[in-house]
Parts: C-alpha cells; sequence; structure tokens
C-alpha cells in the first residue's frame, strides 16, 4: 500500500540515520522471517530478537510494532532492499547488500532509482507536485556549483519537488551567496531570515488559511509552524547527506559543512548525470516498480564498463601490468583491493603523524566543537568517535584500533556498527575498550550504558585477558556514575564477570591528552593499566558511587604522577 504523503518539500529516508546500519537488520529480518506475513505480530517478534542483538542501540519496548516499521519501511523497502507484502522477502538488490565486500556501489544504485512519486509513495492534494528522484538531482547540485553548503542543501535543494524546477534552485542559491556576502547583519540571523521567507513561500496556502498544524504536533502560531518545519528539513538534510556519504562519491568539509564530489569520482559522477534518466518510472505500476528497484545490476555505472575499470587500475597500480581478459567483476574486485591497500597506507601516515604529536592542536580544537550548542562540525557524534580515536593514538604506546568507517581518502564516514565498541586498545598484557557519546541525561543511561558493559564482556570472553572500558562523554549522568560503581562489585558471567568501566567527562579527558602532550616522555601502556587498577581498588573502599567517582576523577586529572 502506498504511503500519502503531505509534504511540500523532498523528503529523505530517515531511519536508520547511517545507511550501513540496515544491513545487520535486514539479515537478521529475512532469515527468521522470509515468507512470512508483515503484521503486528511478526513486527513484535523482529524487536524481541532485535533487542538481544549486539549490533542494535535501542530498545524500541513502548510500541515494537511501530519501531519494527520505522526501521523496516523506511530505508530498507525505499530503497528496494526488501518487499513486505504479499510476504517479507530480501530482494536481489537486499540479498547483495548483505553479502557485499563493498557496499558504495549497491547503495548508489539504490539511491539513484529512490523517486517521488512511485508506487510507496503517492501525493495527497495538500503536497507538492512531486516528479523527481531527490538522491539525482542533489547529485546534480553539488556538481552543478561544485560546492554546496549544508544551510544551503537545507533551504533551498530539498526544493526540488520537480527535476524541472532545477534551474530555478539553482538561481537561488546563486542569489543567497549574493546576499550573503552583502549583508550587514550576523549570518545566523541573516541564514534565519532567509529561511522564513522561503518557508512563506512555500507554505503560503497554508498561512493564508490558518491551517498551522502538522503530523507530529499541534502548532499554534506562523513561528511554532516554521520551526517544525525547519527541524524536519534539518533532519532530511542530514539524512540526506548521510546516504550520499555511503556512495563514496561525495565528500563532506567537517568544519563548514560543505559537499563536494570527491575529485577521482568526476568522471563517475558525469557520466550518471548524462545517462540516469531524471523522469520517475513505473508510478502506477507496483510489480514492475518493485522488479526495477530491486535489481541490483541497474543503472548502469561507469565501473561497469570493462575499459573504464582497466584505466582506474592502471592509474590505482602504475607499476603492475593489468590482465585485460579479467572479468568485470574479477576488475573491480581487484579495484576493491587496491583501493582498500591505499586506504590503510593513507592510515598508517596518520597515525604516524598522531603518534608524533604532530595533530595535537587540532586534536584540542574538534574537542572545542563537540559540546557546543549548533555545532559547525557537520556529523557531531562521528567527529567525536574519530577525534577521540585519534587522542587514544597520541596519548599512549597500544594498537588503537578505531571500529569506524572510513572513506577511500582515510576520512571518517560513518560511526561504528552497534555490535563492537567504538575503539578497541590493545597492549601486551590486556585491553582497553572507549565508548563516546554526546546524549546526556537519562538518555545517557538508557541508551549507552548498558552496551558499554556489553561490549568489554563480549571482548573479555574472546580474548580472556584482562579487560577496562572507559567512557567518555561531554557531561556524565549520575545513573551511569552508579551502574558502572555497582559493575565492579557485581559478578555478572554476561559481562564477563565483574567490570572496570571508568567514566569520564570530556573536559578531564582533554586534561589527560594535554598532560601526555606536555610530558618529556611518552606514557606507557603502564601507566595506563594503573590508572585503571586505582579505580578498582578506590570502589573496593568508597562509601558509595559519588565518592568513587569524585576519586577517580581527581586522579584522572594527575593520571602521570
Amino acid at each position: 500500500m502506498a504511503k500519502s504523503i503531505d509534504s511540500k518539500v523532498v523528503f529523505m529516508t530517515t531511519s536508520p540515520r547511517t545507511p550501513e546500519k540496515m544491513i545487520p537488520e535486514i539479515d537478521l529480518l529475512a532469515k527468521n522471517f522470509s515468507g512470512k506475513k508483515w503484521n503486528v505480530q511478526t513486527q513484535v517478534q523482529f524487536m524481541q530478537l532485535l533487542r538481544n542483538e549486539n549490533f542494535f542501540h535501542g530498545s524500541g519496548e513502548n510500541s515494537p510494532d511501530f519501531s519494527a516499521r520505522d526501521r523496516i519501511n523506511r530505508a530498507p523497502k525505499s530503497l528496494g532492499f526488501i518487499t513486505l507484502s504479499p510476504a517479507i522477502n530480501l530482494t536481489p538488490a537486499g540479498r547483495k547488500l548483505i553479502s557485499a565486500k563493498r557496499t558504495e556501489e549497491i547503495f548508489l544504485r539504490q539511491l539513484l532509482k529512490f523517486q517521488i512519486p512511485s508506487p510507496y509513495h503517492k501525493s495527497s492534494e495538500k503536497a507538492a507536485k512531486f516528479f523527481v528522484k531527490p538522491y539525482l538531482e542533489i547529485l546534480r547540485l553539488v556538481h552543478k556549483l561544485g560546492t554546496l553548503k549544508f544551510d544551503e542543501l537545507e533551504i533551498f535543494g530539498l526544493q526540488i519537488t520537480d527535476f524541472r524546477k532545477f534551474d530555478e534552485i539553482v538561481k537561488k542559491i546563486e542569489d543567497f551567496r549574493k546576499q550573503r556576502t552583502t549583508t550587514a547583519k550576523k549570518y545566523k540571523e541573516f541564514k534565519q531570515l532567509y529561511f522564513y521567507n522561503e518557508l512563506q513561500e512555500i507554505y503560503k496556502e497554508e498561512i493564508a488559511s490558518g491551517e498551522f498544524s502538522t503530523r507530529e504536533s499541534s502548532t499554534k502560531t506562523v513561528k511554532e509552524f516554521f520551526n517544525k518545519k525547519m527541524s524536519n528539513m534539518r533532519d532530511y538534510a542530514d539524512a540526506c547527506v548521510r546516504y550520499l556519504r555511503a556512495t563514496g562519491l561525495v565528500s563532506i568539509s567537517q568544519l563548514g559543512k560543505s559537499l563536494s564530489i570527491m575529485p577521482e569520482k568526476k568522471a563517475d559522477v558525469e557520466f550518471i548525470l548524462k545517462t540516469v534518466k531524471k523522469e520517475p518510472v513505473f508510478i502506477d505500476n507496483e510489480q514492475k516498480y518493485i522488479e526495477y528497484l530491486g535489481n541490483p545490476e541497474f543503472p548502469k555505472l561507469l565501473t561497469d564498463d570493462k575499459n573504464s575499470l582497466i584505466e582506474k587500475l592502471e592509474t590505482a597500480l602504475p607499476h603492475e601490468k593489468i590482465n585485460k581478459n579479467l572479468s568485470v567483476l574479477e576488475l573491480k574486485e581487484k579495484l576493491d583491493d587496491a583501493l582498500l591497500a591505499k586506504k590503510n597506507e593513507i592510515i598508517r601516515n596518520q597515525v604516524a603523524e598522531i603518534k608524533d604529536y604532530k595533530q595535537y592542536d587540532d586534536i584540542q580544537q574538534i574537542f572545542d566543537l563537540i559540546p557546543k550548542r549548533n555545532s559547525d562540525l557537520s556529523d557531531v557524534p562521528l567527529m567525536f568517535e574519530w577525534n577521540t580515536w585519534r587522542a587514544m593514538t597520541m596519548l599512549d604506546g597500544g594498537n588503537i584500533k578505531a571500529n569506524l568507517k572510513f572513506d577511500d581518502f582515510g576520512n571518517p564516514m560513518s560511526t561504528a556498527q552497534g555490535n563492537m565498541a567504538d575503539i578497541v586498545c590493545n597492549y601486551d598484557d590486556f585491553d582497553l575498550i572507549v565508548e563516546v557519546t554526546t546524549s546526556s541525561g537519562q538518555k545517557q543511561y538508557e541508551m549507552e550504558g548498558e552496551p558499554v558493559s556489553r561490549h568489554l564482556g563480549k571482548l573479555k570472553k574472546e580474548t580472556g585477558r584482562e579487560t577496562y572500558g572507559l567512557f567518555i562523554a561531554p557531561t556524565i549522568n549520575e545513573a551511569c556514575i552508579a551502574q558502572f560503581y555497582m559493575l565492579y562489585h557485581t559478578n555478572i558471567s554476561y559481562y564477563g564477570g565483574k567490570s572496570a568501566i571508568v567514566p569520564l567527562p570530556l573536559n578531564v579527558f582533554r586534561k589527560m591528552v594535554e598532560d601526555s602532550f606536555k610530558a618529556d616522555y611518552t606514557p606507557n601502556p603502564s601507566q595506563v593499566k594503573a590508572f585503571f587498577e586505582y579505580s578498582k581498588e578506590i570502589a573496593k573502599s568508597s562509601s558509595n558511587e559519588q565518592d568513587w567517582y569524585r576519586k577517580i576523577t581527581e586522579k584522572a586529572l594527575d593520571w602521570l604522577i
């Protein structure tokens, strides 16, 4: 059944926020429910299974059937990885996604086919007159302008409800840029006013009729209505960036939030813009649309061309004679291996620089931006995780592995999947996991507290080695302090026995990094171990969790003494 759309702007697939996270979820769904009806019963059963998986962050307890629909009906179904009617089944594209070593090309093909309207998405009378493949047009917009700011995507890019409006939107962005250079207003004020004016035009009929209520909430004033729409559009723009990045075609500058085409991928993008048709297809034919959407070989890409692949390989491997008799698939695999080797070399060079403290100032500058409201960073959780990996690499002499995903050029691309710790530090005779979060309050405890314990227990069981945990957040919630303190005293087999996890606010961790930088020697693993062993000893003698937390925080501030 098609979903009725009321939107006046382009919407994107917002669940899951990180596209790679749908892979283990649709795999779980297919393995346990293929051929079954997608109804309340199977939706609840699916969430029950999902909650027990290491890769799942969340609860889905309040309304498990709704949570299941939210996770599966959005991106997995809309992008053609799974069908839910008449029964649950992976499409050929879904099967390929689950088994693929590299997912960039698979995501790219599916995003290029996503369209509005479709048999899955029908416009109501209130909605814009949609006739667009949104990701294709946003890619065209980035290519046309050279760079596209996040704010420009949010305010103007989402107005491409019909591909025939493309030139109009380009003109709007160019006017915005001109006025930005001449205005006397601060940028934040200028942008807000400009955004309001655009919304005034987009929703002029609703304003004229006084219909301010939204699907999400009842709004009573124009300002409340606009603020809600701005929030929605920010979410859509954020999702658009995340999903486009998953294709490997675009990069985003973390400072300034500016999208651009990867220089090495320019030819690939130009091929797409020349060959992929702009018009939506099979709008009223669900069966043909499902076949088209689920086809993992369509549309054709430049990487499907044998001569192009050989040319890319000759560039990537200049000292190797390329066997031109290899099949397209074999050439793709060879190119993937070459790109992986290049990426690993880039990261090794980065690590060498970090260990020489050459990136210290940059690390501290990025940490400055993490707690800020409306940060200039494009993806705060990702940058927090990546920057903490850099800090841990610099801080001591261990083998520090970040479980986030890097692009082909060594830039952070997406956060770690939920089945593993954010960062794993291997030392001679012990291990350390590091988890970071930007969440605070009760949500921090509910969403992050338990996974830290679980990831620690998982690693302890796998290695049989002494393992500690470090939990870092801008502020530490009292419930998390209580939980971690309790685990020092409680022998829980599921977590591998008693657990030594130290929660630290970001400012204290930064002081530890600063002390390491200022020391006239490189801290060694024994000093790292001594800090966590101290936390265990103090837990035995402390009167309560707050007493323990105060003492370990004081110790962290002078951890090298």
